[in-house]
């Protein structure tokens, strides 16, 4: 039987490899393992990419975000960390890693509510919380599955109360909110280069972006154990480089980013339309300031009928995933750690219906023909 993934990173690597291997070859010459040039070259193309001052190359996405948030607490409070008593506002559809990052922060997370169509941050919820509550210092909107939130929403919104704005990219390089990329419009993005990302390495890695001359300071010290200087440091810190090795790999197959993405955009129009008008079945809402990278390609099936749905495309030698099964707020390590605002409504039910479809960039229309057909045969 056809085996059809939701990724094929072998696949990807033999369409890249000339550029992969030449870039590994380089490093086993110049054999600087910390540090090296790839790195900064890296920094230095990503900055220029998303149109920001500055990148710093991290050792993961999940640091990205902790480093911003450290960076922000130590520029707006003098602190190595915020308090509890700070809360920081971002959504329970998510990965564990953004709200584990405001706790890691010192601050309590706050989980506002999804909009049904788009999995982001509801902008109206996000409001309404702001109306009860008077110890809100910063927002991490979320751009999901590749699908921008309302930038210019959340920009107005923080302005009015004073609040910065850490965007959570790792889901969306490439991604666009009206001609602005993701990640350059708060005042940090933070980028995730985990395998199954849009520009993915071969293991770990991460990026912080910022236009911010003392964020960047700061995160390039809390990065190497907390100073300018290893053996005399200033502050509480990390080993949480960004690996040379992975910035050469990132540096071959960022060439091929804005490609990939295209192809990605390609494969979810004939996903769209293969699938519209369906029972049971629905489609994300497209938004027209917005220049979604499909991460995922994930629909809604209602009627609760996704075990059914999931359980024949497995049968069919089909990939899926289920991202995610369960909100942030009802997770232990949460518990009495967060905050939730008003009610989850959206988020809660969102965890029942979703599933994620193959999103490969190279797959072929062919698949894509047995993709759609199985899920339609799933719901006769």
């Amino acid at each position: 039987m056809k085996q059809i993934p939701m990724l094929d990173l072998k696949l990807e690597y033999e369409y890249m490899k000339e550029d992969i291997d030449t870039a590994i070859k380089g490093c086993l010459e110049h054999q600087q393992w910390i540090l090296g040039p790839e790195v900064k070259e890296l920094e230095d193309k990503i900055a220029e990419h998303i149109g920001v001052k500055h990148c710093v190359g991290t050792s993961s996405g999940t640091e990205a975000l902790i480093l911003s948030l450290r960076a922000l607490a130590m520029k707006l409070k003098g602190q190595e960390y915020f308090e509890k008593t700070n809360e920081i506002i971002t959504t329970s559809f998510t990965f564990t890693a953004t709200g584990d990052a405001i706790l890691r922060s010192g601050a309590t997370p706050v989980f506002v509510d999804i909009n049904a169509g788009t999995y982001n941050m509801d902008t109206t919820k996000l409001r309404e919380y702001l109306k009860s509550s008077d110890k809100v210092v910063g927002i991490i909107p979320v751009h999901l599955y590749g699908q921008a939130c309302n930038m210019d929403e959340i920009m107005k919104i923080a302005k009015e109360y004073n609040l910065f704005v850490i965007e959570d990219v790792a889901q969306a390089f490439g991604g666009m909110w009206n001609s602005k990329k993701l990640g350059s419009i708060g005042d940090t993005g933070a980028f995730s280069f985990f395998p199954s990302k849009n520009l993915g390495g071969f293991g770990d890695g991460g990026m912080l972006a910022t236009n911010d001359d003392k964020i960047e300071e700061l995160a390039r010290m809390i990065i190497k154990h907390g100073g300018k200087n290893k053996y005399n440091v200033e502050h509480i810190g990390y080993n949480a480089r960004l690996d040379t090795l992975q910035a050469a790999i990132l540096l071959a197959k960022f060439k091929h980013a804005n490609e990939f993405n295209e192809k990605r955009r390609k494969i979810a129009q004939f996903y769209n339309e293969g699938l519209k008008n369906m029972n049971s079945i629905a489609l994300g809402e497209a938004l027209q300031d917005a220049t979604h990278v499909y991460h995922q390609y994930t629909i809604r099936v209602l009627d609760g009928k996704r075990e059914k749905v999931q359980g024949h495309l497995k049968n069919e030698g089909i990939s899926t995933m289920i991202y995610y099964p369960v909100p942030l707020h009802k997770m232990e390590v949460f518990g009495k750690r967060a905050k939730v605002a008003n009610n989850l409504t959206e988020s809660e039910k969102a965890t029942t219906e979703v599933l994620s479809l193959p999103m490969e960039p190279l797959l072929k229309e062919e698949d894509l023909e047995i993709i759609v057909r199985e899920i339609k045969k799933a719901l006769i």
